[in-house]
């Protein structure tokens, strides 16, 4: 048996990201917030597009960190490198990569005045892995056989096979035994009432129009500058820009063009984050003109990704060939593409589909026509639903647009297209496992095409159990190139976050950031650290 002691984080398995298809998108909603801007430096109200389903950590809330009440064993820093958070220290790896052993802080307190155990760890991980509990991101902790507590202090996972991105995986918030044992996690209240050891406790909740949050002031890390926080939950994104621009926000999440408007003014500042979070149109499967893949190769060559990256994003993003951004040290180099109308057209030709008098392909009596939906209020999504089908009718195929509600879409994502996101942080498996495995076809936002591809399938589980990381990088190279050949995404995009917060606040940063936005991600990540101007 070898025992080792992580350092930091380490390798591309560390630094990269990967898309997580958790989710699309918890549903959008409009609403106003009854309070505004404070203009004072602990306080502070911030505009978001959409609200979370569920705020337990259970059902996936806060899974990939920034979580602002709860905290994991591990959390991450500015560069996203590992660093401890309840544990006091990172974890001692053993059994060769199947035993991670982590000591938690001592003093660690629930914000409602209990102690964390060890018991509360294990709790929340078997609740996680339970069958009956309804997280579909458990299979993101597929590799773990047991956990048990050692002690008050100690927790020891099991792996059933060495993992190497597992100490990732417990940036996991943890929940408090003594309030969930004794609920159902599908439908308790901790759902909507959580308790838990983060810099944050909720004080309100009305659905469709905002969350506020107050400052801990018993924190383990110390109690927070900002003293209250809230984010008022605005779908439209003309309305967040114009509530930010009256003052009635402090600062927001906008599209590139509304971002733009607040260039010269001098008490507002803009952030932009790079990030892995792609806009993807979903080709499902069980639809007899998505599901053809010459139509799908020939939408993959008809996009101008490069223009949408131009026109729509105002050059705040990159072109996205597949999953994984172009910096990122998993992709693969040779499969950039450019737009190549001609080349769409022959791969039509040559399987059957023959433009019509008015230009629309036809094959077997069916017309190459689909619906493509987007969520309504997404300037940015609708703009790519748009260019996308335009670029598809000058290939002879007929997109028709839709804007809908996502209780309009989510029935049918099975059999109509969608303009999806995602993204994650993490290691490459975190999102492409989701987003890809056959096993997770329709599981929620998970693998919303039902796509199927054995092929991809084997380089999934390579990638996830394979510690080598020339073997790992070999697979997702593979499964890269799987994709050209078989998309079941058009993959269009890679954006950038932009934010828009009043300048009242010292050296602020942004991370890397995943698809989900808004609640953990920007300026806003660590505001539990920051400190107001002198």
């Amino acid at each position: 048996m070898t025992t080792r002691r992580i350092r930091r984080a380490t390798g591309a398995a560390t630094t990269a990201a990967a898309i997580a298809a958790a989710a699309a998108c918890s549903a959008p909603a409009g609403g106003s917030d009854a309070g505004a801007g404070g203009g004072s430096a602990e306080s502070v109200v911030i505009g978001v597009p959409n609200e979370p389903d569920t705020l337990s950590p259970l059902l996936g809330y806060g899974k990939d960190g920034n979580s602002k009440i709860f905290d994991g064993l591990l959390a991450r820093d500015a560069d996203l490198e590992l660093k401890p958070a309840l544990a006091k220290a990172l974890p001692e790896i053993g059994d060769d990569g199947r035993t991670y052993t982590y000591t938690l802080r001592s003093g660690v307190t629930f914000s409602d005045g209990e102690p964390l155990t060890a018991e509360d760890v294990v709790h929340t991980y078997e609740t996680v892995l339970d069958d009956k509990t309804n997280n579909t991101a458990k299979s993101e902790l597929d590799a773990v056989d047991k956990v048990r507590a050692d002690g008050d202090d100690k927790v020891v996972f099991t792996l059933k096979y060495p993992y190497s991105a597992f100490a990732a995986r417990t940036v996991l918030p943890i929940v408090p035994e003594h309030i969930t044992g004794g609920q159902d996690p599908n439908t308790g209240a901790f759902n909507t009432e959580p308790i838990g050891t983060g810099p944050y406790v909720l004080t309100g909740w009305s659905k469709g129009e905002k969350l506020t949050f107050k400052a801990n002031p018993d924190y383990w890390g110390g109690a927070p500058k900002v003293k209250k926080i809230t984010m008022a939950v605005i779908a439209d994104d003309d309305v967040r820009a114009t509530r930010l621009r009256s003052g009635d926000l402090d600062g927001a999440t906008l599209p590139p063009n509304l971002a733009a408007t607040f260039k010269n003014d001098d008490g507002r500042k803009t952030y932009r984050a790079t990030t892995y979070d792609f806009r993807a149109v979903t080709l499902p499967t069980g639809n007899k003109i998505t599901g053809d893949t010459a139509i799908r190769r020939a939408l993959d060559l008809a996009v101008d990704r490069r223009a949408m990256v131009d026109k729509i994003l105002d050059g705040a993003g990159r072109p996205a060939y597949g999953p994984l951004p172009l910096d990122d040290p998993w992709y693969t180099k040779d499969i950039e593409r450019p737009q190549d109308l001609a080349e769409a057209e022959k791969i039509l030709d040559r399987a059957g589909w023959k433009a019509g008098k008015d230009g629309i392909r036809a094959k077997d009596g069916a017309r190459a026509a689909f619906t493509l939906f987007y969520p309504s209020g997404d300037k940015v999504r609708q703009d790519h639903a748009l260019a996308y089908a335009s670029d598809a009718k000058k290939a002879g195929i007929d997109v028709k647009v839709e804007g809908a509600t996502w209780e309009v879409i989510e029935p049918r994502m099975g059999k109509d297209a969608v303009l999806a996101g995602f993204g994650s942080t993490g290691d490459p498996d975190f999102g492409l496992y989701t987003l890809l495995h056959s096993s997770l076809a329709g599981d929620g936002f998970n693998n919303m095409p039902h796509y199927d591809n054995p092929a991809v399938d084997e380089a999934l589980e390579t990638g996830r159990r394979a510690q080598d990381p020339d073997e790992r990088k070999a697979a997702y190279d593979d499964l890269q190139r799987a994709l050209v050949k078989d998309p079941g995404y058009t993959f269009l995009t890679h954006i950038d976050h932009l934010y828009v917060l009043d300048d009242r606040w010292g050296d602020l940063t942004t991370q890397v950031e995943p698809h989900e936005h808004g609640f953990a991600s920007g300026p806003w990540w660590n505001a539990e650290d920051w400190q107001p101007e002198k």
